[in-house]
């Protein structure tokens, strides 16, 4: 735990609050009647997402060929501009879209800054699992202070959200000034990132980490939309507050995962992770057939465990080859498209179904299936060791 990786676990940890402060801050004012419509806050959700596939073949490249510190301040201060556009009363979704902009740059550089700060495998998992604990940590309680927040003033919440924004710059500008790890290139850059994606897929670990941590996110989108219609139905929950502290022990159980990841699945034993996706697959199909809340918190903290003792791994594993290979910038940025658009396609999807009038035991029973043959498909021609 050197200085540098201190550092930047506080600059994620603080930009990862306002993100979800800001999110929330927009849940308010539509509770409040300042946005109009059920259909906003998703809405909003979306906005911030595209950015993420939008603009993945140009990330990747910005934050390879610049010192990634100076990245994770660029980043801040687009999203200290996003919120700034909603403090002035612009239109929050564009506002919001901002702030995915700022999002999707800073996304590249975190994560490709980590092999970097590190000298082994081990310290690489270790530092992915201290990232994603911290992460967790900060969406649970960026959705508090931002929800309390807005309940005292809207204006005042914003004004927070810009001061974590800048804190955080102001970090990342602390730590060491890195070397940019690539030269930049003239390229075509749509081609470029073609190029990338076709050399990460060709190996079969990279095309599994790939793959792996897009279906992750997918499933995580999927089951917090399940949760949330199946709650009050089954568990008879009443308020917004009761679900969310269902959704808490999902949370809690990711970031016990992502603890346990360095100790029980290191570098060498990837494909160890396919055993945790089966343990999230059935504790969903278990969540079939219970009616009481305790239980239900119990599955739900099983599947965060797996969960996170399934995505540690494989984000460190990704890291690795796109370090030693095409850039770990250009491969985050192909991770975090192939990511939200999974999120995005696994939303649509979903309320699809629903509109068509699937019930949540069948939503549930699919999402299961498809995390269990998905997981055995992507792993089919996986080494069993590295």
């Amino acid at each position: 735990m050197t200085a540098d990786i201190r550092k930047l676990l506080l600059a994620q940890f603080l930009t990862a609050l306002a993100d979800n402060a800001i999110l929330f801050i927009a849940v308010a004012m539509v509770l409040q009647g300042a946005l109009q419509g059920n259909w906003y806050v998703p809405a909003l959700q979306g906005s911030f997402l595209v950015a993420f596939v939008l603009l993945a073949p140009w990330v990747g490249t910005f934050a390879d060929t610049h010192s990634k510190p100076r990245v994770l301040a660029t980043a801040n201060g687009i999203k200290i501009l996003g919120a700034a556009m909603m403090l002035i009363g612009l239109e929050p979704l564009l506002a919001y879209a901002v702030v995915g902009i700022g999002a999707a740059t800073y996304s590249p550089a975190k994560y490709g800054i980590l092999p970097e700060l590190t000298n082994s495998d081990k310290a690489l998992v270790t530092i992915n699992g201290w990232v994603e604990g911290s992460t967790i940590v900060a969406i649970l309680l960026g959705t508090v202070v931002g929800a309390k927040a807005a309940d005292f003033s809207i204006t005042f919440a914003l004004c927070l959200a810009a001061m974590l924004y800048t804190i955080s710059a102001l970090t990342a500008l602390w730590m060491s000034r890195l070397p940019a790890a690539h030269q930049q290139k003239k390229s075509h850059t749509i081609a470029s990132f073609k190029a990338t994606i076709t050399t990460l897929l060709s190996s079969p670990q990279a095309r599994f980490a790939t793959l792996g941590v897009s279906l992750f996110w997918a499933s995580a989108v999927s089951l917090r939309l399940i949760i949330i219609t199946w709650a009050p139905i089954t568990l008879l929950l009443t308020t917004s507050e009761e679900i969310s502290l269902l959704t808490l022990f999902i949370a809690l159980g990711i970031a016990v995962g992502a603890f346990l990841a360095p100790k029980l699945i290191p570098l060498s034993a990837v494909p160890r992770t396919k055993y945790a996706a089966y343990t999230l697959s059935l504790s969903i199909f278990a969540l079939m057939f219970v009616d009481d809340i305790n239980t239900a918190r119990a599955l739900l903290f099983i599947a965060g465990i797996s969960g996170g003792l399934f995505v540690v791994p494989i984000n460190a594993l990704l890291q690795e080859i796109g370090y030693e290979t095409v850039g770990s910038g250009h491969t985050v940025a192909v991770q975090h498209f192939f990511e939200n658009l999974a999120m995005l396609v696994a939303t649509g999807l979903y309320t699809w179904g629903i509109s068509t009038g699937i019930s949540t035991t069948q939503a549930m029973f699919t999402l299961g299936i498809s995390i269990m043959v998905l997981t055995f498909i992507i792993s089919f021609r996986l080494p069993k060791a590295q």
